[in-house]
């Protein structure tokens, strides 16, 4: 059922598929996440639900290879199906009309932030989108998000690509030269912590998807939980976007390297 139409390579590591699954694709809402499994007795991976086609019955998964089982996943070709595909879950992203949103992703958290982008601009609002990433190779979906920005600025490490900087380079500049409403970021937990600090030294409301340190994907793992305005949260059953301000992030990051 779960048939891989498509198959395309972002880079090295980075594989974009388009699944057959018509149920998820009619019901997905933009920050939805699903459950994958390739193979029998295979590990469950959350993945965020990058794009859906209603009408064609597919939903778009990017899939970065850092282990055994997204090695797996990111080996499959047209044709081959993957085991199982449960969603959608997680809670939907907040999309309202609030003026000017600068939407900000990092590497792979591009794939999340794309849904975003395009509920927030059908919604009303400016968006313009930062994109960053090390390299110009790791720079994913930008023919994707153009269409549905008002701008699109490029930030690389190295400067390869756009210009020269770190994201929080590119949010900065906008936050300086116009009035934002709102500011959602996903990518690297250092990436957005140091996002979050920069909105809160402006007083921009900012959002952040954590959907990086999910294992089961359903609460009852507890490897997910962090702290939030104090109170412990689960990401895959209370977000996975959360208030950035309100996030522990240097909770999240020592629990993030423990797994090394």
């Amino acid at each position: 059922m779960f048939t891989i139409l498509e198959k395309e390579h972002f880079s090295e590591n980075v594989v974009k598929l388009i699944v057959e699954a018509p149920q998820i694709a009619r019901s997905r809402r933009p920050g939805h996440f699903v459950i994958v499994r390739c193979g029998e007795g295979g590990e469950r991976i959350p993945l965020t639900i990058a794009d859906a086609d209603p009408v064609r019955g597919t939903i778009m998964l990017v899939v970065q290879q850092v282990g055994v089982s997204t090695c797996k996943i990111c080996a499959l070709e047209p044709g081959d199906s993957l085991t199982d595909v449960v969603g959608p879950l997680g809670q939907a992203t907040h999309i309202g009309h609030v003026g000017t949103v600068v939407c900000c992703g990092g590497g792979v958290g591009v794939a999340p932030l794309l849904p975003i982008i395009k509920a927030m601009k059908q919604a009303g609002n400016r968006v313009v989108t930062v994109l960053a990433a090390r390299t110009r190779e790791l720079v994913i979906l930008e023919d994707q998000v153009a269409p549905w920005s008002d701008e699109v600025i490029v930030m690389t490490d190295d400067g390869s690509y756009g210009r020269k900087g770190l994201v929080t380079d590119g949010v900065e500049d906008v936050i300086r030269r116009e009035k934002v409403d709102q500011v959602v970021t996903i990518g690297p937990a250092v990436m957005m912590k140091f996002v979050a600090k920069l909105t809160e030294r402006y007083g921009v409301p900012t959002m952040c998807s954590l959907n990086t340190i999910m294992v089961d994907g359903t609460g009852m793992c507890g490897a997910c939980r962090v702290t939030v305005g104090g109170r412990t949260r689960f990401v895959c059953v209370d977000g996975p976007e959360f208030d950035a301000h309100q996030v522990d992030f240097d909770e999240m990051l020592m629990r993030l390297r423990s797994y090394n």
